[in-house]
């Protein structure tokens, strides 16, 4: 008991130590817990033959991401990703493959040896890249979009490709299967070995499909796919709504735990990826009502679990190989991520990314990943790759992984400053202007774009996005492609004799930076800008915007409207209501924007504090009728709105 003790204080101390350093120093929390691995493993000492066990419990934090991720995708959201994910992921997983096994055959390996080298190399980390892109704000670009459907689809594809290696074995391999004992992970505990009948820990194996013939292997896992799907679908909404009747948080989470193993304990007895399994059910209950609340349990696991497993991965770095081969490991390594994102750039280009984003979707997927542990020993076992390369291929995989946090803060180094060389080189021409330049075609900007055009004003919409304004064409609605935030940009789409500019972009920072040039550069200009927050509010006051709108402003008046109209207030009263407290809150952010300071927290912001007390006051007393005065200058100039129709 307490060397199990000792063991979780040293994990816990080495998370809780390195991790917040690595924030702070800007290198994110997957370097934090990659160097913590490292720091307690090769290192020092302080862990070592138990980290192997330790990672099969770890192992469990990709699947939980896994089913996170599915639960943020609607079936429908899938089916429309269908081109891109056979196309994109396809192309990357069968060229990456076939491009590292030649390489590898001219190393003078073997035609098997070297595809199966290919297929070890040409995953990409799951976990690492999806944790950095979320972390960094990246996950919604169109590079970070088109990385996780390519990671989707090397997840499904790790099922063929554990059913092709066993068909490349080595028959001179085989005497050597009583000798060799794979140090690494145990395929069993992902599926893998129960995809070619091999026994797991203890001797015997408890897969259904071992010893099968093949079309009952088919059977069987079509039925095992379809009942987690079907129980997903039509048992869990019952029990869980069963469980909570109970009102105990914690046997919802226990729940929730039992669907998320129980799916992947199934996946694995039939030879399939237990993550895959986890994702498929994730994105059957992506519609339940108790979708937020499954994310909410779940998560905190997740996050532990995925940097537990971050840990194992420094921490089973064998520093006597590398230091034996080292010449070898860093060429190797360096081959590998160079190869790949090579390919990416490439491949980023086929289909219409560009600038930046192209550059993200090749710096992101350049190393090996997870799976590659998995393929290596069940490549051993199934005597497919020579035992002594593993160690060495072990290490590439680790290694490059280790090196994908410092490969994007050198993306993010390199593109903090814009390349305007590239940008005029990627951007589209602008052959016309407008009274009104949108900066931004997402669903804020559609909207705003389609009533200027129903009114007979001419726009000029500007967007990063090249899918975005590719599906936008289809639909006949005019957009070019460049980056709002260049001032030759700007110019080229009328800045200098536009009415208006509307950044309806997302990004509280690019935001800033181009309400600040435009107003630099037209004192005169109308500026309309998108908020998220009173924070962004204040900045984009400062930076000299005209009017701001906050995304869930208007939308949570409107609800509250409702709500004192089922409570039996008047609609007219409602109505006076409602425009009293925009009108007051309007200007409430005005003169509390003059307290703000970017720098300083609002909670140790004394003048902020103070103002915004006192304008709460006067916003409550003249809400209640107390202060006439006040009151009927709020509503000085409303107008009733119309007897019939709908609030708009």
């Amino acid at each position: 008991m307490t060397g199990y003790l000792l063991d979780a204080v040293i994990y816990l101390m080495a998370a809780v130590v390195a991790v917040p350093l690595a924030n702070r120093f800007g290198f994110g929390s997957v370097l934090g817990y990659l160097m913590a691995g490292i720091f307690i493993g090769p290192l020092t000492g302080l862990v070592g033959s138990e980290t192997e066990q330790i990672q099969h419990f770890a192992e469990f934090g990709v699947v939980m991401m896994l089913f996170l991720v599915g639960l943020e995708l609607e079936p429908k959201m899938l089916w429309s990703m269908r081109a891109r994910l056979l196309g994109l992921g396809g192309l990357q997983v069968g060229v990456t493959a076939l491009a590292i096994m030649g390489i590898t055959m001219m190393f003078g390996e073997q035609w098997s040896v070297a595809l199966t080298v290919g297929f070890i190399l040409c995953l990409s980390s799951t976990a690492i890249v999806l944790q950095t892109l979320e972390e960094k704000g990246l996950m919604r670009t169109e590079g970070g979009q088109s990385s996780f459907t390519v990671l989707l689809f090397q997840d499904i594809a790790v099922i063929p490709i554990l059913a092709i290696i066993p068909l490349l074995a080595l028959p001179e391999l085989a005497a050597l299967a009583s000798e060799t004992k794979s140090a690494f992970w145990d395929a069993a505990n992902w599926g893998a070995a129960f995809a070619a009948g091999a026994p797991g820990e203890g001797g015997g194996s408890m897969s259904l499909v071992d010893g099968q013939e093949p079309w009952a292997v088919a059977l069987i896992t079509l039925g095992a796919s379809g009942a987690g799907s079907f129980g997903g679908l039509y048992l869990s909404r019952p029990v869980f709504r069963y469980i909570a009747v109970a009102r105990l948080r914690e046997i919802f989470t226990a729940a929730a735990l039992l669907f998320v193993a129980g799916i992947a304990l199934l996946m694995t007895l039939v030879g399939l990826s237990p993550a895959h399994g986890t994702f498929l059910a994730g994105v059957v209950l992506a519609n339940s009502e108790f979708r937020h609340e499954l994310e909410s349990d779940i998560a905190p696991f997740k996050g532990l679990l995925l940097g537990l497993f971050f840990i194992t991965v420094g921490a089973g770095i064998d520093f006597d190989v590398l230091s034996a081969n080292v010449g070898m490991v860093v060429g190797l390594t360096l081959g590998v991520l160079g190869v790949k994102a090579a390919l990416l750039f490439a491949l980023g280009s086929a289909f219409r990314l560009r600038g930046k984003d192209r550059w993200l979707f090749a710096v992101a997927l350049a190393q090996a990943g997870e799976f590659g542990f998995v393929l290596l020993s069940f490549s051993v076992s199934a005597h497919a790759l020579p035992p002594e390369l593993a160690p060495i291929l072990s290490l590439v995989v680790a290694i490059s992984m280790l090196v994908t946090p410092l490969m994007f803060i050198a993306f993010e180094a390199v593109f903090a400053r814009k390349s305007l060389s590239e940008a005029e080189e990627e951007s589209d021409e602008i052959p016309e202007q407008g009274s009104v330049i949108i900066a931004g075609l997402g669903r804020f900007g559609q909207v705003i774009n389609r009533i200027l055009l129903s009114q007979g004003h001419k726009t000029v919409v500007l967007d990063h996005q090249a899918q975005l304004i590719d599906n936008m064409r289809k639909f006949g609605v005019t957009s070019y492609y460049g980056d709002a935030t260049r001032p030759d940009l700007l110019h080229a789409a009328g800045l200098g004799e536009a009415k208006v500019l509307v950044v309806a972009g997302d990004d509280p920072e690019r935001a800033i930076e181009i309400v600040q040039y435009a107003r630099r550069e037209r004192p005169d200009l109308h500026i309309i800008a998108r908020a998220r927050d009173r924070h962004t509010v204040y900045a984009l006051y400062n930076a000299g915007a005209t009017d701001i709108v906050r995304e869930a402003f208007d939308s949570s008046v409107r609800a509250g409207k409702y709500a004192l109209e089922a409570l039996g207030m008047h609609r007219f009263e409602v109505e006076k209501a409602a425009h009293a407290f925009v009108r007051f809150d309007r200007e409430s952010l005005r003169m509390l924007a003059s307290a703000w300071k970017p720098d300083v927290s609002v909670m140790n912001n004394p003048e902020y504090l103070a103002l915004a007390k006192a304008r709460n006051g006067e916003l409550e007393r003249a809400l209640q009728g107390l202060d006439n005065v006040l009151r009927d200058d709020m509503e000085r100039g409303w107008t009733p709105p119309p007897l019939r129709g709908e609030d708009g």
